[in-house]
């Protein structure tokens, strides 16, 4: 059996409503001129209002040989027209049809993250031809390597590279970044944002199906299909309270009976209480406060891989956070070229012809310090990467390397120089480049914190976050810099950390209790793995990152991170909330129906009034908003400023 392929819920309910307005025309209880008009009525009712329940009823127990709670209903409307009450059995129908439409129409909204997404994409792009012309194409028909035109006011088609022109992109749809971002030449433009100014060929680095809007499809989706621990539980409930309900009444119908009502009453208040105890609040309060928060979070570009991760970001206590592209902005510049041989152009040239292989952040800084000063990057070829370390490769005079000092010592190059010397006591980020065990030179590299990073952390910590740590692979100069700008202490700092040494620092952090790491790097995706939450920072992260993670963070803004945290806060709260009302509400309804005369009627409006209560509140969680303000970045505390300079200066 399928489910009803048209929008049942609205269409039944509406048939359902105007059964009722027929079946109470007048008075009640009807006259024998109204005779005509209520037997029609509620026949209308029963039909509109049971025939959905019933067929969902049918299909659970068909396909996946369980009981659905829309059985109650079912089985309670007919006992109650079975003893005489069919005016009870049609409010019950009613009503439990009308809270059928109202949780369809309020959940569709969580679930139309999807459709938004998909209308975001243009349809068409305009691309240039190999002979300068330009010509109008499917966007699906765009492969890498493309040049597109993008006027003023267009979408961009595909992720890509700004070849050329400058302009402001309105990124509000994707990142949830409120104003424009400047882009220039070099620049990554994700699909689906717009064009504000300016002319841009862009050149087309990533298909439709590989897109920033195709994984963020792909997330929501598997996001809202995978059930979150309470889903699961309340799902898993619900089945087996339908069984023990449906048990009860018929226990209660015989003790009733044998307590001296006859079967009409014994079957009411048996109908009475299938009602009462039904658990449709309690089974639907996690989804709908579930599924709020997912698409509020998507709204402001944070997607979660699924319920689960949400709940568990909740209860996180620990952050730890990679440095290099999270808490800092990742676009590094060199400062500083020192070469032992003098030649300072074929020195870059030969560096920039390997790190044109990386993706790493330091190696887009030396790329663009050698394109500033005009200089060919060398060919460099069987280029492979050391995770933590450097990258190593080969040109026509043999093997070549650029890493840090551990990819130094790998390949026993001394650098402990009286000439490089200089560059190891600043407090910034040293590269190296050798030839096999031989030192060429070095460059050495500065980072900056993001301005929201201590606004971050900082809420945070006010939030209920206990520890905060900083991992990264640089020196313990360069990582205590960057910690004192961002009120770290020294003991939050850890430096001079490998892959694995991560791995096994989120390991020791998760003993002691939830622990979310925050990365975007391949040599982070270890990291992210092994945390309760892995978090990837950034549309434009590593996809071995993004496919780690638990979390993807699609704007660069830190402060969307403790708004995450605190939508999650949120959401757990108003869980307990639902399940505080549902379970609440039952426990007072069956107590009515046990030891007093709760009519059916009100048991039906107690149930069902607390089925669309609970639904509402969750659905309060679709106004939460995942901020993009400009909150002033709080200074760090004095006390871990005083330490970090303290052993900044004798690190030093």
């Amino acid at each position: 059996m399928k489910r009803l392929p048209f929008d049942t819920p609205t269409v039944m309910s509406l048939l359902t409503v105007l059964g009722m307005i027929l079946a109470t025309a007048g008075t009640w209880p009807p006259s024998d001129g109204l005779g005509v008009l209520l037997r029609p009525g509620l026949v209308l009712v029963y039909f509109a209002g049971g025939f959905p329940a019933a067929w969902n009823a049918l299909s659970a127990l068909w396909r996946e040989h369980i009981l659905d709670i829309d059985l109650l209903m079912v089985i309670a409307a007919i006992a109650a027209a079975v003893v005489g009450a069919p005016f009870e059995g049609a409010v019950l129908l009613t009503l439990f049809s009308v809270s059928a439409t109202l949780e369809h129409q309020a959940l569709g909204r969580a679930r139309r993250a999807v459709e938004a997404l998909m209308a975001l994409r243009p349809e068409t792009a305009f691309r240039k031809n190999t002979d300068g012309t330009v010509a109008e194409v499917p966007a699906a028909e765009l492969a890498v390597g493309d040049v597109v035109i993008l006027r003023p006011g267009a979408r961009v088609p595909a992720d890509g590279i700004i070849v050329q022109g400058r302009g402001g992109i309105d990124e509000a749809n994707i990142t949830g970044e409120s104003m424009p971002v400047s882009k220039e030449p070099g620049e990554q433009v994700l699909e689906a944002t717009v064009n504000l100014d300016g002319i841009l060929e862009v050149a087309v680095v990533k298909t439709i199906g590989d897109s920033t809007i195709a994984r963020m499809i792909q997330l929501v989706t598997e996001a809202q299909e995978a059930k979150a621990p309470s889903e699961r539980f309340s799902a898993w409930f619900g089945q087996r309270y339908t069984v023990a309900v449906l048990l009860g009444a018929i226990l209660a119908f015989a003790a009733f009976h044998l307590l001296g009502q006859d079967w009409e009453q014994a079957l009411y208040k048996a109908a009475t209480l299938l009602v009462a105890a039904s658990p449709c609040a309690v089974v639907i309060s996690v989804p709908a406060a579930i599924l709020s928060a997912l698409s509020a979070a998507a709204r402001g570009g944070v997607l979660f891989k699924g319920g689960g991760a949400l709940e568990t970001l909740a209860s996180v206590d620990t952050f730890a956070f990679d440095k290099t592209g999270t808490l800092t902005n990742g676009r590094a510049a060199v400062t500083q070229v020192i070469t032992l041989d003098g030649d300072e152009r074929r020195f870059l040239s030969l560096l920039a012809g390997l790190e044109a292989h990386s993706e790493h952040h330091i190696a887009a800084a030396i790329r663009r310090e050698v394109a500033t000063r005009g200089i060919e990057p060398a060919k460099v070829v069987d280029v492979s990467s050391r995770a933590g370390a450097g990258i190593v490769g080969s040109d026509e005079l043999g093997s070549v390397w650029a890493g840090n000092p551990y990819l130094a010592r790998d390949m026993s190059a001394f650098i402990d120089r009286a000439e490089l010397r200089k560059l190891q006591d600043s407090a910034q980020t040293v590269i190296y480049l050798g030839r096999e065990s031989s030192i060429l030179g070095a460059v050495s590299v500065a980072d900056e914190a993001r301005t929201s990073s201590a606004t971050a952390l900082a809420a945070l910590r006010s939030g209920g976050v206990r520890r905060i740590v900083m991992m990264t692979g640089d020196r313990r100069p360069v990582a205590l810099r960057i910690g004192m700008e961002l009120g770290l202490g020294p003991e939050e700092i850890h430096a001079e950390m490998l892959p694995q040494d991560k791995v096994q620092r989120v390991g020791e952090l998760a003993a002691r209790g939830k622990v979310a790491f925050v990365g975007d790097g391949v040599n982070d995706a270890a990291a992210l793995a092994r945390a309760d939450v892995g978090i990837a920072m950034g549309a434009a992260g590593s996809d071995v990152a993004l496919q780690a993670a638990d979390v993807a963070l699609l704007s660069e803004d830190m402060k969307k991170l403790a708004d995450a945290y605190r939508l999650a806060r949120r959401t757990a709260r108003v869980i307990r909330q639902n399940l505080t009302v549902a379970i609440g509400a039952m426990l007072v309804l069956v107590t009515g129906g046990l030891f007093f005369n709760l009519p059916l009627p009100l048991a039906v409006v107690g149930h069902e009034g607390g089925t669309v209560l609970v639904v509402l509140n969750g659905l309060r969680l679709l106004s939460d908003r995942i901020r993009n303000d400009d909150e002033s970045t709080p200074a760090p505390r004095p006390q871990d400023r005083q330490r970090a300079s303290t052993l900044l200066s004798e690190t030093s």
